[in-house]
């Protein structure tokens, strides 16, 4: 599903990456580890489009990434620590505009059930910026949830969820997998790596 040759980015002299490969297939999970500042991020960036490479090849399904096309947009759901929300509209407004604008199938069905799944519906008709820091990543994560996606890529998804929210997070990232998707993600939580990722790449 995901393929990475050669990576390689530098900011000026500093050389962040150096040459990473890197696969992920569909139904497998692969967890970036490592310490800050060792390029987690960028490599996400990198593979969503985010950020250009130096140099080195991207390519989702066989074909080269470019995130200006529909079949990608149509294939990847990214959940970065930066996430924009819409500030005027309210948390179930937010995820049928994201369900709808991917035209799936009983959307309103499918935001209700998400709704549900990541405890947010008390604060459906709330807006983004009433909600706490781990109520916002939960609306994240619902985000790609009610889209179509067959690479998801999570930067530190384990941020600001209580144990609850890991285990919920664990056990739906499992289900996602047997369902076929391929899963790329950074992360510093060794519970959640162990119970979701099939392997490792340890960066810095």
């Amino acid at each position: 599903m995901l393929r990475v040759r050669g990576l390689v980015r530098r900011y000026g002299e500093h050389e962040v990456l150096s040459g990473l490969d890197l696969e992920v297939a569909p139904g497998e999970a692969v967890a970036l580890v490592g310490p800050n500042g060792s390029g987690k991020s960028t490599v996400l960036r990198c593979v969503t489009g985010v950020d250009r490479p130096t140099s080195g090849t991207v390519e989702l399904a066989g074909e080269p990434l470019d995130e200006r096309s529909p079949s990608v947009r149509a294939a990847l759901a990214v959940v970065m620590d930066d996430l924009d929300f819409f500030p005027d509209l309210s948390v179930v407004e937010h995820l049928d505009l994201f369900a709808k604008a991917h035209r799936v199938p009983d959307a309103d069905v499918l935001v209700d059930d998400v709704l549900h799944e990541v405890g947010l519906i008390a604060q459906s008709g709330q807006l983004p910026g009433t909600l706490s820091s781990g109520q916002r990543r939960r609306l994240a994560l619902a985000s790609a949830f009610v889209r179509p996606r067959r690479l998801l890529v999570l930067d530190e998804p384990e941020q600001r969820l209580d144990a609850e929210g890991l285990s919920w997070l664990a056990g739906r990232l499992q289900r996602d997998k047997v369902e076929g998707l391929a899963i790329l993600m950074a992360s510093h939580d060794a519970g959640l790596v162990e119970h979701v990722a099939d392997r490792s790449v340890r960066l810095g």
